[in-house]
């Protein structure tokens, strides 16, 4: 079953025009981001799945992650986000901490972007890769060995697909850019 995510700067806009039902966790809880645009057995006062959405995915029913992007709420419209997106940021930049923790998804990882020093969007992709558990081991190796290894999925653990990855690497790059254009606006 293919993932699907979407960001938002409020993902409040689309789902109050769309009838959805809301996916829960295995947990019984319900899901922070995943619903269902097509009918699924809910609970009719809580418009929550009363499958879990792994039995749910099992069963066909195809769910898609609605997430929350504080980042966009900056972009003022697409051009804009092209803009931000196709502008080589200062990568340099994120070997000096005090940008870093600014950063969207690279926040207290520091360490590992002076260690690897990324240049482009692929090594930005697998710093992201690295950064979660299944994938640390490879901080401490070569650009060619790990890209060899960080896109092999692993046999347990948490970790990040290529698509994930790069769709997150090219928002860290808006992210990028969008804190340079304040600073060179102030």
């Amino acid at each position: 079953m293919p993932d699907i995510d979407i960001d938002f700067a409020d993902r409040n806009n689309i789902l109050n025009k769309l009838k959805h039902r809301v996916a829960k966790l295995d947990t019984g809880k319900k899901h922070n981001t995943g619903v269902y645009f097509t009918e699924v057995p809910h609970n009719p006062l809580d418009n929550i799945s009363t499958i879990d959405y792994k039995l749910a995915e099992d069963r066909g029913y195809f769910k898609i992650d609605l997430l929350n992007v504080s980042i966009y709420e900056k972009v003022k419209n697409e051009k804009h986000l092209v803009e931000l997106m196709t502008k080589t940021p200062m990568w340099e930049l994120l070997e000096a901490k005090d940008f870093s923790d600014q950063v969207f998804h690279l926040n207290g990882h520091s360490e590992i972007l002076k260690k690897l020093k990324p240049q482009n969007i692929e090594q930005l992709a697998a710093v992201l890769a690295i950064i979660r558990p299944s994938k640390r081991y490879l901080v401490n190796k070569s650009w060619e060995e790990i890209m060899k290894e960080v896109w092999i999925k692993p046999t347990e653990g948490y970790f990040f697909k290529k698509s994930h990855a790069t769709s997150y690497a090219v928002a860290v790059v808006v992210h990028m850019n969008l804190i340079c254009e304040q600073l060179n606006n102030q």
